[in-house]
């Protein structure tokens, strides 16, 4: 197995993160089902709401993964959205295209399980978007179970 660590964040490295994060989010989004002008609003707000002044909010590290002195990729954890206590929420995770299906992505989330009990957390949690078989294989592997579904099927009206 790959060894991963974990370096903060510097406050000038997040306008530019935050900006690809908003896109990428939207694009996520979109691609989920939501239309476009929808998909803005709600990145919108969640990185207002999340990086107030173009910052983490309170609880919430924002982390660079690295293996051998090299950056491989981003780990983002805070608290869960709807604030259950003790439990953190994996708010993203990407590993680098370079660096993908290489084992990094397991050994980031086995260190972000560390990390998260290190400080007093008993539970992580995550979503995962539907279309990322990839992703979902990944975190049933590392034990993650299903705690909801989200379905949706477009109607048509009757002719």
């Amino acid at each position: 197995m790959v060894d991963v660590t974990f370096r903060r964040f510097s406050d000038d490295e997040f306008p530019a993160w935050i900006a690809v994060q908003h896109r990428a989010y939207t694009e996520e989004r979109v691609r989920a089902g939501d239309d476009r002008a929808t998909a803005e609003r709600i990145a919108a707000e969640s990185y207002t709401e999340l990086f107030p002044g173009g910052l983490p909010a309170v609880g919430h590290d924002v982390l660079h993964v690295e293996a051998a002195g090299r950056r491989v990729g981003v780990m983002w954890l805070g608290p869960h959205p709807r604030g259950n206590e003790g439990v953190w929420w994996v708010w993203d995770v990407e590993i680098d295209e370079p660096y993908r299906g290489r084992g990094y992505g397991r050994a980031a989330m086995l260190l972000a399980e560390r990390y998260v009990a290190e400080r007093g957390g008993r539970e992580l949690a995550l979503n995962v978007f539907g279309f990322n078989e990839r992703a979902r294989r990944l975190y049933e592997s590392l034990g993650f179970g299903v705690t909801a579904v989200q379905m949706s099927k477009p109607v048509q009206p009757e002719s």
